[in-house]
């Protein structure tokens, strides 16, 4: 009888030793985490069961003097235990952390949470790894399922289980393949980027299509020079656009797979049947892309036509380029302004972040809107800002003084201006009732083009101001919002006011108020 007994003790310690080695112990299958609780559990009754059966040599031990002592230091040790535990328990189900890296690669981004949180549906996320320790991707991925209880994760090493490699085609680890509804996506990439662009189109399904307009001196999204669309267009790929060109005067209609027009900065005007294909487009519930820079040196090549066309959808796109000498970038000249983001879904999570336009023209809102169709300011240069209208004069000297008796209008002046309307020929969505709203036809307004060059894209919030314009025109809102930042990024936009406060600060006001401790001290003793 005593050896049975015996036995459960020993028991007791081996089922609670198995369920840490279950829950914790490396190379363990994460399919096996859910039996620590039970062997746990199975443990704590078997090791009480034990001591119901030796309560009178517990009791016995308990009387002696030293053990009393003993007691006391070991319930001392249990309290302090038991605060570790729940400490422990708390933090771990708040699940609160603090990220001070300076790019914050850490801390899961705004889209990253919104489109998990908009998961109703299962999602399998199968990682494969080789030599590398996989604890790096299930703290990456333990994120995910703390913002979505649909995450479920697979682990498997792809030199081990080397059948379920080739099953899934695996060459190179790490890979990441995401699974929807059938439907999967796969990446090399195992962070928060990659991870979730490949959530992003497994959820999304069929890529949406954007075309950019050729032939009229616009912007290559294939060129990779600094005035090129390329970092543009891949970006565009990654956040599930399909990219193409299109050259409307050897086409009778913009094609039907088309969600977005892109017209990004043209230098000369569009014929006649090539806005009539524009305006059909928007019609039928396209959607409109329309970048034009400022009036040129030689004042020639003006897109006419395309300023007509805004004008219709209550932008005014001014003969002008607005100048601001106060917000500019630190080390960039008065032609570089910084737009501030206003109340609109673009820039809902924007903040107070910054978005620059080398060489901008303005891009008001009509009073009152034309034809019905009111425009909304999404981004706002700043009131110490005018828009010039001088151009030739401005070309020639290189400067620009703020004069209103020639026409110089003060600002703030809208740099990127939306607009939305129903479509008035589009055909109703498959299975919608006859009260159902007509589909949209929405409108994004730029004054300039070059903030989205291979050299401008990455300043500030540029990148994500384009995309979020590319996904509110393809009514995708629950992707509006800020992007994972590349970890590398460690710059600091300043603008030039302050650049020259930080210079001021620290070569004269932090030395001046030492000097001025200093001389006091020496005048008291003195």
């Amino acid at each position: 009888m005593k050896n049975i007994v015996g036995i459960l003790g020993w028991l007791g310690i081996g089922l609670v030793a198995a369920a840490l080695y279950v829950r914790w112990g490396p190379g363990v299958p994460e399919t096996w985490y859910a039996w620590s609780r039970p062997l746990a559990l199975a443990g704590l009754i078997v090791t009480a069961l034990y001591a119901l059966t030796q309560w009178r040599d517990i009791q016995r031990s308990f009387q002696n003097r030293g053990m009393q002592y003993g007691s006391v230091a070991i319930g001392s040790v249990a309290v302090f235990l038991a605060v570790l535990v729940g400490i422990n328990f708390i933090s771990n189900r708040q699940n609160k952390r603090w990220d001070w890296t300076a790019a914050g690669q850490f801390s899961m981004s705004d889209q990253t949470k919104q489109i998990l949180r908009g998961l109703n549906k299962p999602v399998t996320v199968r990682v494969f790894y080789a030599r590398q320790d996989p604890q790096q991707y299930r703290d990456q991925l333990a994120e995910y399922r703390y913002y979505s209880s649909q995450i479920a994760t697979e682990f498997t090493n792809a030199e081990q289980e080397v059948a379920l490699a080739e099953k899934y085609g695996i060459t190179a680890v790490p890979t990441v393949i995401v699974e929807y509804e059938g439907r999967s996506e796969r990446t090399n990439q195992a962070d928060e980027q990659g991870i979730t662009n490949a959530l992003k189109k497994a959820v999304e399904g069929k890529a949406k299509k954007i075309y950019f307009v050729q032939g009229h001196g616009e912007r290559d999204t294939t060129s990779a020079e600094q005035n090129g669309y390329k970092t543009a267009a891949d970006a565009l790929a990654q956040d599930n656009f399909e990219v193409g060109k299109i050259n409307l005067a050897q086409e009778a209609k913009i094609p039907d797979d088309a969600t977005i027009l892109a017209i990004a900065g043209p230098t000369i005007d569009f014929f006649g049947p090539e806005v009539e294909a524009i305006k059909a487009f928007l019609k039928r519930g396209g959607k409109l892309l329309l970048m034009i820079d400022p009036p040129r040196k030689d004042a020639a090549g003006q897109p006419t036509s395309l300023i007509n066309l805004a004008r219709e959808w209550g932008v005014e796109y001014g003969n002008d380029m607005v100048v601001d000498p106060a917000a500019r970038l630190s080390g960039m000249s008065e032609f570089v302004p910084v737009g501030g983001p206003q109340q609109h879904p673009i820039t809902r999570d924007f903040g107070q972040t910054g978005t620059a336009y080398p060489m901008a023209r303005s891009v008001d809102p009509i009073e009152g809107g034309a034809d019905g169709k009111v425009a909304q300011k999404v981004v706002q240069s700043s009131p110490y800002s005018w828009a010039e209208t001088d151009i030739k004069a401005l070309y020639a000297t290189g400067k620009a003084e703020r004069d209103t008796t020639k026409g110089d209008k003060p600002g703030p002046h809208t740099l990127v201006a939306a607009t939305s309307a129903p479509a008035p020929d589009a055909a109703p969505a498959p299975g919608a009732s006859p009260d159902a709203p007509r589909p949209e036809t929405r409108v994004v307004m730029v004054g300039d083009s070059d903030f989205a060059t291979n050299n401008a894209l990455a300043v500030g919030g540029n990148k994500d101001l384009f995309l979020n314009m590319a996904n509110w025109l393809a009514q995708q809102e629950n992707l509006i919002s800020i992007r994972a930042k590349d970890p590398a990024d460690r710059r600091i936009q300043l603008t030039d006011r302050e650049g020259k406060f930080l210079a001021w600060f620290a070569l004269a006001i932090i030395p001046g108020v030492l000097f001025g401790t200093a001389y006091r001290v020496w005048w008291k003793r003195r």
